[in-house]
């Protein structure tokens, strides 16, 4: 995060030169105007690859029976009722792998709703962030 701070903190600010008579031209304008809206998907973007993620984040299904929560340093903790398991993840893009041990590998999609997606046929389907 201290990262994604930083970054954003070095953005230029945007500074529209003005003619003889004070005001800035329409070409001048529309420049400033092509600068400010780079500068916007530039931010935003930087908002969305810093704060994305489920690090930090905890995930149930309906029934509240599996929940996985996710810790910093790649690790979780996945709980199936009364039995907790320690595991790692690992996050590429929208896909999420989930270990919990040799021959205990899951492998979730993140939704665009911020949901998660088991394996098809799985014994765990789609997880939603606990609130």
């Amino acid at each position: 995060m201290r990262r994604c701070s930083a970054a954003a903190r070095s953005l230029p600010i945007i500074n529209v030169p003005k003619t003889r008579n004070g005001k800035a031209s329409v070409k001048d304008k529309f420049a400033g105007s092509k600068i400010a809206l780079v500068l916007t998907v530039g931010v935003l973007t930087l908002a969305v690859a810093c704060g994305g993620g489920v690090k930090g984040n905890t995930y149930v299904d309906n029934g509240n029976v599996v929940q996985i929560e996710f810790k910093s340093g790649g690790k979780a903790y996945m709980s199936m009722g009364p039995m907790t398991n320690t595991c790692t993840y690992t996050e590429s893009g929208k896909n999420v792998t989930l270990n919990c041990g040799p021959g205990e590998t899951l492998a979730f999609t993140v939704d665009d709703d911020g949901a998660l997606n088991g394996p098809p046929g799985g014994m765990v389907s789609r997880l939603t962030k606990k609130k």
